[in-house]
């Protein structure tokens, strides 16, 4: 059970309804995690608009960022996410199939062994971030992964890792 109410959108006016107006011509409705940051105006529209510079911009594919999203979502325990990226992975075409074998082993997936690396890499920035070695960055760098690239998916990772303590605290109910 939830620990908050969620705020309706039509409760809200002004920037807030504005932001609202865009996440849902984005995903058509307005998500309970939007919602619950609705109770903080100013965390809504830095949320709405971090999840647009590094979800919806970017040189990533979807699926590599969405795979991203998942399974550090998966490692973190928070099961909202977990559902709303496979629903996203469904979204751009990935069939229920390949999605159980991103979720059972990511070497037998369909990704490059340079997208291979990258998601490799963020979930271990989620787990064991002081544990990276500086050949984890070379072997990245032989893949042909660019600056740019670790730090989008990066940005991902940490994205998603804190919107699933913010979920997980406060319980938000799955929506979709």
């Amino acid at each position: 059970m939830a620990r908050l109410t969620t705020v309706e959108v039509s409760a809200v006016s002004g920037e807030t309804a504005a932001i609202f107006k865009e996440i849902e011509g984005a995903f058509g409705m307005v998500p309970n995690l939007f919602k619950s940051y609705a109770h903080h105006p100013p965390l809504l529209k830095a949320n709405w608009n971090k999840v647009k510079a590094v979800m919806m911009e970017g040189t990533l594919s979807q699926k590599v960022k969405q795979t991203i999203a998942v399974l550090v979502s998966r490692d973190n325990g928070c099961t909202y996410c977990v559902a709303a990226h496979t629903g996203a992975l469904k979204a751009i075409g990935i069939s229920d199939e390949e999605i159980g074998i991103i979720m059972q082993s990511i070497e037998q997936a369909d990704f490059s062994a340079k997208e291979k690396a990258l998601i490799g890499f963020a979930r271990k920035a989620n787990t064991n971030p002081t544990r990276i070695e500086d050949a984890e960055f070379d072997a990245l760098r032989q893949a042909g992964v660019s600056d740019a690239e670790i730090v989008e998916a990066l940005g991902v990772m940490e994205l998603f890792t804190a919107f699933n303590k913010f979920l997980d605290s406060l319980q938000v109910e799955i929506d979709f």
